[in-house]
Order: structure tokens, then sequence, then C-alpha cells
């Protein structure tokens, strides 16, 4: 998958963010719990919910809209 939704469980702004993603028709994108991990704790803990595009690296921190994550969707 080209996008990847860095989330925690039981996170309300994480389904949020999920709910904004449907409504903008994003593609399929992987979804990541960064719980347990300390890596990406560090890297995203206060941060998320994070989409990343994996190709270009560029990641788009919540709190985000539809328009906002067509812009960061378009080629």
């Amino acid at each position: 998958m080209p996008f990847t939704l860095f989330q925690r469980d039981d996170c309300h702004l994480c389904d949020l963010a999920i709910a904004v993603l449907a409504e903008a028709r994003a593609p399929e994108f992987d979804s990541v719990f960064i719980d347990g991990d300390d890596a990406l704790e560090e890297r995203y803990g206060v941060r998320v919910p994070v989409l990343r595009d994996a190709a270009g690296g560029r990641e788009l921190d919540w709190p985000f809209d539809a328009a906002a994550l067509r812009r960061f969707l378009a080629p």
C-alpha cells in the first residue's frame, strides 16, 4: 500500500481520521498501531493519527479535513 495510517488502539481521533479518509474517498491504506512499539511510540506518540505517503515520505498530521487530505493525496 502506498499510504499508511499510524494510529493507536481505542483512539477517538484515529476514528475521526478514518471517517475523513472515507469522506475524501482516499485510496486503500495500511493501518499500523503504534502501541507497544518503542520506535513508533517515540516518533508518532503525540502526533497520531498520522497518514504517511510511503513513496514520498511525506506525512499528514491530525487534524486534517477532507480538503486537506485531497491536497495531500494529489499527485
